[in-house]
């Protein structure tokens, strides 16, 4: 039997674990009751797991004959928003939901591992399933690879469910698909005083207001109009009342980019761009630069491999083309280790409603492209291994 056909059975099984992870959101490093509902279900088909980065699952189904690995992922974490659609599998959760499609990425995972721990008796090499945690903060692939999850690994896989995309329609494109996502913090010094007499002090506002406009110089004339890059300021917290010079201001934001070469540029490009900028206000400045996540860059053997896949599936129809978003997606991580791909399963249908953008309060999904992510894990990771 065909995976696609073994998948359309499970799919009342991969529909009812999506509602329930949907009902039970757990955020970030606190996702105990979805690891635990994991387990439980790799218990009952008898596949080997362990646990991993606090509150992740590492499974392995072992082919009959000796091969290659390769790894299939999913995140699990949910997200602080209060969930505002009206289903009967709301979020009892309240201030917690899905809202990023991870709950859909569990189940079609766990029913992925069903159907290759049914198939494992003719398959060649070995699956590893990565249910992973803390994915909404950068922090989850980095610690289960810390653990060694990617040791002895050949290749990764990855899906995300999309709702820009039409539900049917797939997007696996070599090259980038999601930005670097790191964060800043910038300090700024200056000295306090009357706000009637201005001269007398170092206004942080006006500084920091500077900061912010001369960072957008960066993309404008720093790298080339061909790339892609972002610089955002998102908070600016300066003063303490209307008639008083700040002494103080603190500035946080991002950067994302397409370039590993460019990602390594920021630092030092704001950093003489902050500072000088202080300085000519007589003011002084500080940055503090995090790295949060890589640019996912899909390999291009990977990518083709899983068009292929794709297409034995559910027909060259489904294949889709999609620009490269600037979110950021810690699957890249695991790209660092192997090469692999990500693919966007399309889950958008108005006529359900599951056209709000993720991170939405009424983000829900077009349940029937549960299946075909389902079919998408197993059916890659079997091509893959029968190489």
């Amino acid at each position: 039997m065909k995976i696609r056909d073994i998948a359309k059975q499970y799919k009342e099984y991969i529909v009812d674990l999506r509602r329930e992870f949907h009902m039970h959101p757990e955020i970030s490093w606190q996702e105990v009751r979805t690891s635990g509902r994991i387990k439980e279900e790799l218990a009952k088909l008898g596949v080997p797991y362990k646990e991993i980065a606090k509150t992740g699952v590492m499974a392995t189904i072992k082919g009959k004959y000796e091969g290659k690995t390769i790894a299939l992922r999913a995140d699990m974490d949910a997200l602080q928003v209060k969930e505002q659609n009206k289903v009967p599998y709301c979020s009892k959760n309240v201030g917690v939901m899905h809202a990023c499609g991870h709950d859909g990425h569990t189940a079609m995972l766990l029913g992925a591992a069903k159907m290759l721990n049914e198939m494992k008796d003719g398959m060649k090499g070995t699956v590893r399933l990565f249910f992973q945690p803390a994915e909404e903060m950068a922090e989850g692939a980095y610690a289960m690879v810390e653990e060694g999850c990617m040791d002895g690994v050949d290749e990764v896989f990855g899906i995300h469910l999309w709702s820009d995309l039409e539900k049917g329609k797939i997007s696996v494109e070599a090259g980038p698909r999601m930005a670097s996502a790191d964060l800043f913090k910038i300090k700024v010094k200056g000295k306090g005083g009357h706000g009637s007499l201005p001269h007398q002090g170092i206004d942080a506002v006006v500084a920091s207001s500077a900061i912010v406009m001369n960072l957008q110089s960066i993309v404008s004339r720093e790298i080339s109009p061909l790339e892609s890059a972002v610089v955002s300021v998102g908070v600016l917290n300066s003063g303490t009342r209307f008639n008083v010079i700040a002494s103080e201001a603190v500035l946080e934001g991002t950067t994302r980019c397409f370039s590993p070469e460019i990602r390594e540029r920021f630092p030092k490009m704001m950093e003489r761009i902050i500072k000088s900028t202080a300085e000519s206000y007589r003011a002084q400045a500080e940055l503090e630069y995090t790295l949060g996540t890589p640019p996912t860059i899909n390999d291009a053997s990977s990518s083709g491999r899983a068009i292929k896949t794709i297409e034995k599936l559910f027909g060259a129809d489904s294949v889709s083309l999609m620009e490269k978003v600037t979110g950021g997606e810690d699957f890249a991580v695991y790209l660092e280790k192997a090469p692999g791909a990500i693919a966007f399963v399309g889950v958008r249908n108005e006529e359900k409603e599951s056209n709000y953008p993720h991170h939405h309060e009424r983000f829900n999904i077009d349940e029937d492209a549960l299946e075909m992510g389902a079919a998408l894990y197993a059916q890659y990771a079997l091509d893959f291994l029968s190489e």
